[in-house]
């Protein structure tokens, strides 16, 4: 029997995920907000009228891979994702996996497996975060904690050149490649039955911001970022439980 697997959000990581399962022989159905018969794109668009959408893929996987989108005035993120998971229901979604982010956790120091301590929910972002994981859990879906993706069109040294950050020099960083991300959820979906319910996704190496982004200007050939302060910073997210479904992370940040 083929696999099948629905996409909610072919953007940067999203159709990154969908061109790898086509490759893999899977069936595969990815959507933006307006179909586009030539990229092979469906519709999935929350509006004041309701839901469009142009899916017609049952008994597959999903994996919600939209953005929050949370400085957009009109982002109606968690009403979509309500809508998503009905419309999974009613196509005989075999399991629902949200791309979720590492940001729900508390920002002090510390070591931050699945179980950490997550954030209060004193901002927009982690009322939507965490709201955002709720829904999922209630349903049975399973959630994936990406780290900070770093890949194609993402490299360090473009986006973070000349920057004045906020955070310390000294503080770890926590990334994740866009492969390994993708090869995470494909692993997850296929070790579905025995998976526990949510993953981090976090590359094992956690330099300071200041060796990182040195490194990666210096072979962009651009202008490091600098720091608001040189504080000693450990907040370290542990990435290693999806290794025993036998994940590895292949690809350097």
């Amino acid at each position: 029997m083929s696999k099948k697997l629905v996409v909610l959000g072919a953007g940067w990581l999203g159709n990154a995920l969908s061109q790898e399962a086509k490759l893999a022989g899977w069936q595969v159905e990815a959507t933006r907000r307006t179909a586009d018969s030539q990229a092979q794109i469906c519709a999935f668009d929350l509006t004041d009228s309701g839901l469009h959408h142009t899916l017609t893929l049952t008994d597959a996987y999903w994996v919600c891979a939209i953005p929050p989108r949370m400085r957009q005035a009109n982002s109606n993120y968690l009403e979509t994702l309500k809508h998503a998971l009905a419309t999974a229901q009613s196509m005989a979604c075999k399991g629902f996996i949200l791309c979720s982010s590492t940001a729900v956790y508390d920002t002090a120091d510390g070591v931050y497996t699945e179980q950490g301590t997550l954030a209060e929910q004193d901002s927009k972002r982690q009322q939507v975060l965490q709201g955002a994981e709720e829904l999922v859990k209630g349903t049975g879906g399973k959630i994936v904690r990406l780290a900070g993706l770093v890949g194609p069109e993402r490299e360090p040294g473009r986006f973070i050149s000349g920057k004045q950050l906020s955070s310390s020099s000294q503080a770890k960083v926590n990334m994740l490649h866009q492969q390994d991300a993708v090869n995470g959820l494909i692993c997850l979906i296929e070790n579905w039955p025995h998976a526990q319910g949510i993953y981090n996704l976090c590359h094992p190496d956690h330099p300071t911001k200041q060796d990182y982004y040195q490194k990666h200007c210096e072979n962009y050939e651009s202008t490091p970022p600098t720091f608001n302060s040189d504080t000693q910073s450990e907040r370290i997210i542990e990435g290693s439980a999806i290794c025993q479904l036998g994940f590895k992370y292949n690809h350097d940040i």
